[in-house]
């Protein structure tokens, strides 16, 4: 039998999303008591009941706010003004508020500044499904942090406790930062889908199969060697591969066509400025691509 998680600080709950319930479980595990969790929805009350069993559900976030030290605004990222506002209320100096929205930073909390507390911003470079399957993902996991100085320290901790990796970030730089993982996580959902929706229409059975091991092998190769992992015909200069391309794409679907388009251009800009094809080559990609 494991020995039980040391005491950590009460923590309470507003939004039981799919990342805010993971979140709270994952911290409760650690050792923080969750006194309270607000829910605004069935959906949420369920995602409450499974993975915060016997955690006080309350529709009232104000109530959240009352019972804890520390709360977490798991909230839509567009509502995080509006319920900072609300929340000035209720605030007390000494509290701790911390939101994981990867765009936002202390700003948005500043109502709650004025109330005395402290402000904390912790995203997960993660994508959550709102289930149990989730917690193994924190391990390891960098966690963009931005606070105020007084509370830096507890910052980094409450990612520790999490298991996952703290990573600081300024305030001005986490619209940048967040917009990266979405051009590269969220867009890769759309580019992998409209490729698998074209191989379906020639007639493969599972698309998968043919690009999991390519997407896998591409990946890992980026990662370790950036724009050097580059291959395929745009980063050749092949313009008469890339004409057929276009022909076929357009005529299962206008809008991969478009996709690939604006992706040839962009990889055409990259390949030349690595030495890969000629200026002219580049110019002459772009025009073809580029062509409507």
């Amino acid at each position: 039998m494991s020995a039980p998680a040391p005491a950590r600080e009460p923590l309470g709950v507003v939004g039981a999303g799919r990342l805010g319930a993971v979140l709270g479980a994952a911290w409760r595990a650690a050792g923080h008591p969750i006194t309270a969790v607000s829910v605004r929805s069935a959906a949420a009350r369920d995602r409450a009941a499974l993975l915060l069993p016997g955690v006080p559900v309350v529709a009232d976030p104000a109530d959240v706010v009352r019972a804890a030290g520390i709360v977490l605004l798991a909230v839509p990222d567009d509502a995080l003004p509006s319920v900072a506002r609300t929340l000035a209320a209720p605030a007390r100096p000494g509290q701790v508020f911390v939101h994981p929205s990867g765009a936002s930073g202390l700003a948005v909390l500043a109502p709650l500044a004025t109330a005395g507390a402290a402000r904390v911003a912790l995203h997960p470079a993660m994508t959550f499904t709102g289930t149990p399957a989730d917690l193994p993902r924190l391990a390891g996991c960098p966690v963009a942090v931005t606070a105020d100085e007084a509370v830096g320290s507890l910052a980094e901790r409450l990612v520790s406790d999490l298991g996952g990796r703290p990573v600081r970030l300024a305030e001005e730089q986490r619209v940048a930062y967040h917009a990266a993982l979405c051009h590269a996580a969220n867009h890769l959902v759309t580019l992998v889908a409209q490729a698998q929706d074209v191989l379906a229409a020639t007639g493969i059975e599972d698309p998968s199969v043919l690009l999991r091991p390519l997407l896998e092998a591409v990946l890992a190769n980026t990662l370790r060697l950036g724009d050097q992992a580059l291959t395929g015909p745009v980063s050749r200069g092949d313009t008469g591969t890339v004409r057929g391309h276009l022909a076929a794409l357009d005529a299962i679907d206008g809008e991969v066509g478009r996709t690939y388009r604006d992706l040839a251009a962009a990889t055409a800009r990259r390949a030349g400025r690595m030495g890969r094809i000629t200026a002219e080559q580049v110019a002459e990609l772009t025009e073809l691509v580029l062509r409507r």
